[in-house]
């Protein structure tokens, strides 16, 4: 059975060691959009890898990995990052990493331009990484990117470099920001492009390969769905599709049925601005923070935290069409003497089932008590060893989503899980 993954949230649910955890069973990990603002943290025997670009399943042996055309890749990070997995024993070649020939670039200026606008927009920024994510999904669409495969022949890299630097040059000269030179942008290019063109193929082509011979295929999905560009809280929101669907327009695989998993964290956190109606400003907020260890992979930035919004999951499940929730750091609540789920939403004296794409920021959260289980779930493998409030908390959580937990995980590390269905056999 294929498996595609997505997060439920606002992101950094947990979807690195779940990715971790299934690939055992698959045979290819394809990771389908966003670039190396997305981190996942695996924690494998006592060993914490940090990746934001390669595939999580790329640290498991006899795995293929592949880079899907819906990433923008900085090719600078891809090297880097390459090294620094590599240099913790794992090992990384053209035979078990592939990178799609059409994956468009993210370069140095499509960086800087994301830190220059970000810094004019003052005290109405939206809380990107400045890593030129959004600059680069704009070229794209824009019809001038520089893509993977153009790496491979230097004529052509000049010339579609001249018409996207011609483009960036006049923006930047409204923004007072110096002239792009593009004599340094082809050899920052041609430093690196070594490295890099080994790992470049048609991945459409290979998926339909792995599909006769009927390869497990495993979907890694990056950030959340509430940051979809479409579906999120606009315009708090990522560059990409990051919902279920993006799976396989971002890889090329257009023939692939898979079950549908939706990482789900046990309460709710959000990085960077943007509405937030179950976020907790208290003591309780920071103790979810300190106890969930609610820092960015990627930018180390500090998670805002909340009760679980039941509102939030749900429509993300249907945007989805989520088939079963993989619900994280269950553990983390297990000090909590009650535990609030948000059950409906209040505008304006209005109720909703759903979160509307305006008013966002007028949203009063309608919560329900739950008693908390006060006694350690940490590390617990079998269903029937979880405290009786326990299993009451995830039950309502089931009832609520309308959709079924599949998997549980008590701890970052890799078999601290509890899988409840047959989906990952």
């Amino acid at each position: 059975m294929n498996i595609t993954i997505v997060g439920t949230q606002w992101g950094d649910e947990g979807k690195g060691k779940i990715v971790d955890l299934l690939a055992e069973k698959s045979d290819v990990i394809v990771r389908f959009q966003g670039g190396h603002n997305a981190g996942h943290t695996l924690q494998i025997d006592g060993v914490t890898y940090k990746l934001s670009l390669l595939p999580s399943g790329i640290v498991r042996e006899g795995k293929i990995s592949i880079i899907g055309n819906g990433v923008v890749i900085d090719p600078e990070h891809l090297v880097t990052e390459i090294a620094q997995i590599s240099e913790k024993g794992i090992k990384i070649s053209p035979e078990n990493l592939y990178i799609a020939e059409n994956c468009a670039l993210i370069l140095p200026f499509h960086k800087e331009l994301d830190k220059i606008i970000e810094e004019a927009k003052g005290g109405k920024k939206i809380g990107t990484t400045g890593r030129g994510i959004g600059p680069a999904y704009e070229d794209k669409v824009g019809r001038r990117a520089i893509r993977m495969c153009d790496l491979l022949n230097e004529e052509i890299l000049r010339e579609k470099l001249e018409n996207q630097i011609f483009y960036h040059n006049a923006l930047r000269k409204g923004l007072g920001a110096d002239e792009i030179k593009i004599e340094d942008v082809l050899a920052h290019l041609k430093a690196l492009t070594p490295q890099i063109t080994p790992y470049i193929r048609p991945i459409w082509y290979e998926l339909e390969n792995f599909r006769k011979q009927d390869k497990r295929i495993l979907f890694e999905g990056a950030q959340g769905t509430m940051l979809d560009v479409d579906h999120g809280t606009y315009p708090f929101v990522t560059s990409s599709n990051t919902i279920a669907g993006q799976a396989l327009a971002g890889s090329g695989a257009g023939y692939a049925k898979s079950f549908k998993l939706g990482i789900t964290k046990a309460y709710t956190t959000r990085v960077g601005s943007g509405p937030f109606p179950t976020e907790l400003i208290d003591d309780t907020g920071e103790y979810l923070g300190r106890k969930g260890h609610e820092f960015g992979t990627v930018t180390a930035r500090k998670r805002r935290c909340g009760w679980f919004d039941a509102v939030l999951v749900r429509q993300s499940c249907k945007l989805n069409g989520i088939d079963g929730i993989a619900l994280t750091k269950l553990d983390v609540l297990d000090e909590l003497e009650t535990i609030k789920i948000c059950t409906g939403y209040e505008i304006d004296g209005k109720k909703y089932d759903y979160m509307p794409s305006s008013m966002q920021d007028k949203i009063t959260p309608i919560y329900e008590e739950i008693a908390g289980w006060n006694c350690s779930t940490e590390g617990v493998r079998v269903y029937d060893e979880l405290p009786e409030k326990a299993k009451a908390y995830i039950k309502r959580i089931e009832d609520l989503l309308e959709v079924k937990v599949s998997l549980i995980s008590t701890s970052p590390e890799r078999l601290d899980s509890i899988i409840l269905e047959k989906f990952a056999a």
